[in-house]
């Protein structure tokens, strides 16, 4: 796989709690010198991403409810709204972990409208869910990626990068799962060609990575 194809497959992706605006700003020129998907941020640096990227082809990601997933889903779909309003182009939100693993009809019932109210606000944004998987057993994931395709997600993605590790055998479910209904994401650990490479070959549609000049330039001219 060439740089610009594989580039077109990354979210370039910044999403330390300390990155600065100059951080910001290097992330959106690397942005626009390798054409990656997005450059992917949490919601205080969309509006200036926005404004560095318009007209460049490359999509502005937010994060909503990152990194634990655990609020309030009306604040998660108010997050996510403003997002789109101040210039996201797509949301990654964080799946409610705690809610999923309780397992009562009630709290899965409360997981899906919780994607369901950030899809809805977020229109017409790209949703990728955030499963988490490194906390899930394999059925879980399956059933996790059934939850977010009932409620219109866009993507399934495997992880925040602050969990727990997830493995390739992870990709191969959730691609399994959706079949070609949905994009699949894989995050967290990935930071060489090779590693990318390989997670494209289990089901992955688009790597989020803040390593994404290293994999391009690590991939043939």
């Amino acid at each position: 796989m060439g740089r610009k194809e594989l580039a077109a497959m990354i979210d370039h992706t910044n999403l330390k709690p300390n990155a600065t605006r100059e951080d910001i700003l290097r992330l959106c020129r690397e942005g626009r010198e390798y054409g990656f998907a997005s450059v992917c941020v949490n919601s205080t640096w969309v509006d200036l991403c926005a404004r560095e990227l318009d007209g460049s082809g490359v999509k502005v990601c937010s994060v909503v409810g990152f990194p634990l997933g655990a609020m309030d889903r009306e604040a998660k779909a108010f997050e996510a709204k403003r997002a789109v309003e101040t210039g996201a182009d797509e949301i990654d939100m964080v799946m409610n972990i705690g809610r999923f693993l309780s397992g009562g009809e009630e709290d899965i019932a409360y997981v899906e409208e919780d994607i369901r109210g950030v899809v809805e606000a977020s229109h017409p944004a790209t949703v990728k869910v955030i499963l988490e998987v490194g906390f899930l057993s394999d059925e879980e994931v399956r059933e996790a990626c059934e939850i977010a395709r009932r409620a219109g997600a866009h993507f399934v993605k495997t992880s925040t990068g602050f969990g727990p590790p997830w493995e390739m055998r992870h990709l191969r479910i959730m691609r399994e799962t959706v079949g070609d209904s949905m994009g699949v994401k894989a995050a967290g650990g990935i930071r060489d060609y090779s590693k990318a490479l390989e997670a494209i070959g289990a089901g992955a549609t688009r790597i989020g990575a803040s390593a994404g000049v290293k994999i391009v330039e690590g991939a043939p001219e």
